[in-house]
């Protein structure tokens, strides 16, 4: 273990107690001597953490306080490569910017061994199915779901029948070729899903939707589920 995850170590196992917590204790639990123990608190100590306690009487850390370079150990930090490069492959443009410029800030912040971690990770993204490319900015579909605002598109159908419709956007879902909005209808009065690639317009309305989205989105899911059930059910012949 690197010196920098037994310092976010000591740090969480700190926030995990609400009263304070003898150094043999805090040793035993993180696996440390008590010299090391006392070590650590100094370091942490001398960068801003608000711990307080001395040594046969305990330790408590004081609400408030986070030390970004300690924020992730190194298998988070794989997670965060690896769903980074899944973002710059496979999610549109603007996303994929996002997702490079977020990685180098995150890098920015790191201890030099942790930094290394980046810079050496050996986790890669395949190649997918190539994705369709849409006619519009996603970014408009995502800034519409943020603020929960109604929007208008233009969508070509499987039959090639195009329509106007008002929905209410609640998420977009990145397959490997294909990409997908999913929304309350207005003209069908039912949840439905739209394939990004067949909406050729989309305006954002200056009106929200009548309905908060996190209540919208536990009915969505709830009707997902019921339908993947009975579609099951009649593969079955239930």
């Amino acid at each position: 273990m690197s010196r920098t995850e037994r310092l976010f170590d000591l740090i969480q196992t700190l926030r995990s107690h609400r009263f304070p917590v003898t150094g043999a204790h805090l040793a035993k639990e993180l696996g440390i001597s008590l010299r090391t123990l006392y070590r650590d608190i100094a370091t942490l100590q001398g960068q801003g953490a608000n711990i307080e306690g001395e040594p046969g009487l305990g330790y408590v850390l004081r609400p408030g306080f986070m030390l970004p370079p300690l924020m992730f150990t190194e298998e988070e930090i794989e997670a965060l490569v690896l769903g980074s490069r899944w973002v710059a492959e496979r999610a549109d443009l603007q996303l994929s910017k996002a997702a490079k410029g977020a990685l180098a800030k995150i890098a920015s912040v790191l201890p030099q061994d942790l930094r290394n971690t980046i810079d050496a990770n050996s986790l890669v993204v395949g190649k997918g199915e190539k994705t369709e490319s849409e006619a519009i900015d996603l970014s408009q579909i995502r800034r519409a779901i943020r603020v929960e605002h109604k929007a208008v598109i233009q969508y070509l159908d499987l039959k090639g029948n195009i329509s106007e419709r008002t929905i209410w956007p609640l998420a977009l879902a990145y397959f490997d070729h294909v990409r997908m909005l999913a929304g309350w209808c207005e003209l069908r009065q039912e949840f439905r899903h739209f394939r990004t690639d067949r909406i050729s317009a989309v305006t954002v309305k200056p009106e929200r939707y009548p309905r908060r989205r996190c209540v919208l989105l536990k009915e969505w899911r709830e009707v997902d589920v019921l339908q993947r059930h009975h579609a099951q059910g009649s593969r079955l012949g239930v």
